[in-house]
């Protein structure tokens, strides 16, 4: 008899392989009928968001991705799949005008059949304060001048040397236990574990002692790896990998706060990060405000940024049951452990409650890119609102990129 292996989500393309494939004439298309049933009002908002982060001349470089869409089609599928959710009056009639204008590209996943592991992750909500204070010990850092990132992706380079030169930046237990960073404060939490929570999900709603409202995304990371606190927690047999939710992890660090400690410094990465405008906060990756269940952060050297994705899985709701989860969303965001094409993040949105959606997340599914096909192109492009850009400035290699205890 031979024994199945697990599932290897992380696996990586090999060399000359795309993430996507057309679907052809003969290839059952998603189930558009119920992504439109299931819409949700605010996708036309991340739309909009997205919108922004293409009229950004910056957004240019990344396009055409692959032989699959070039800039002015991404930008121009954004304006046709907005009219056509807001002209269709059914869900039969939205379909049969969505086959007639867009290709469809599904993604090969972690097996070449399009399986992918969803995940999700929030914006957390923790008391804390601008300057140490009894009861708030732990500190998270500000950027600091000697990261060095690339001045157009952001990624992650290493650390810039008194000689000029650049070497891979001290892994996390070093930085915090020589308290290397120290002066570089941004703000001081009650735990070392909240202050990890806000590492993993990349942003954090603060409430100050004067009840004033701090909003905190990232501004950098290092360059050394991600490892999954969760992942290390199953792998040592301390949390059973069914049952694996931030939940288990927080009861688990109160019972033990040591051993959790131990197994958080294995994941040698290190976040930095600054204040927001609660206006355009939490951002992702591509600069721009992310949207409650209509964004999803992929690895972004993969797949292409921006664009209308539909997402065909399950999700939990607060009873704790799976139901389907068939949505449009916008591809606007990365993470530290979204790096293949059989992963992928759903943003589920800030506080008590979207920690609870987002630690049960862990379900299979498949997504699906969505563009234009090239005769109706130049239609929708002439269609493309002008207006002033606002941006984040460069991409970020990690902003919100969430769900990374898994």
């Amino acid at each position: 008899m031979v024994e199945e292996l697990p599932p290897d989500y992380a696996r990586q393309l090999g060399p000359g392989e795309s993430a996507l494939r057309k679907l052809g004439p003969n290839d059952p298309p998603p189930d558009l009928a119920a992504a439109f049933g299931q819409r949700d009002p605010l996708l036309l908002s991340s739309i909009d968001q997205s919108m922004v982060w293409f009229r950004a001349p910056s957004s240019r470089q990344f396009f055409p991705f692959e032989d699959i869409c070039t800039h002015e089609q991404a930008q121009a599928s954004l304006v046709a799949m907005r009219q056509l959710m807001l002209s269709s009056t059914d869900a039969a009639s939205f379909e049969r005008e969505f086959l007639r204008l867009f290709d469809i590209y599904q993604t090969v996943g972690y097996n070449g059949q399009g399986v992918v592991l969803f995940t999700g992750y929030y914006s957390p909500e923790f008391r804390a304060s601008r300057f140490r204070a009894p009861g708030f010990d732990h500190p998270i850092y500000r950027r600091p001048t000697d990261l060095v990132t690339d001045p157009t992706t952001g990624a992650p380079l290493g650390r810039r040397m008194p000689d000029g030169s650049t070497q891979s930046y001290p892994a996390r237990e070093e930085i915090e236990t020589s308290r290397m960073l120290e002066g570089g404060e941004l703000a001081w939490l009650e735990s070392d574990f909240d202050a990890y929570i806000v590492h993993v999900n990349g942003s954090a709603k603060l409430r100050l002692p004067d009840n004033s409202i701090m909003h905190i995304g990232y501004a950098g990371k290092t360059d050394r790896e991600y490892v999954g606190l969760g992942k290390s927690m199953v792998e040592e047999g301390l949390v059973d990998k069914n049952k694996l939710s931030l939940a288990a992890v927080r009861d688990y660090y109160q019972r033990d706060p040591e051993t959790v400690r131990r197994l958080i410094h294995k994941n040698e990465s290190y976040v930095f990060f600054q204040e927001y405008d609660g206006a355009n906060w939490p951002s992702g990756s591509l600069g721009v405000k992310v949207t409650e269940k209509a964004s999803v952060a992929t690895d972004k050297k993969i797949y292409p940024r921006g664009g209308v994705v539909m997402l065909d899985t399950k999700a939990v709701n607060f009873g704790g049951s799976k139901e389907p989860f068939k949505r449009f969303v916008l591809d606007q965001d990365t993470g530290g452990a979204i790096k293949a094409p059989g992963r992928a993040d759903i943003y589920m949105g800030v506080g008590a409650a979207a920690e609870i959606l987002a630690g049960a997340q862990y379900n299979e599914g498949t997504l699906f890119y969505l563009f234009l096909k090239p005769e109706y192109v130049a239609e929708y492009a002439a269609q493309i609102p002008a207006g002033p850009v606002r941006t984040g400035g460069p991409e970020r290699e990690n902003a919100s990129g969430g769900r990374r205890s898994r």
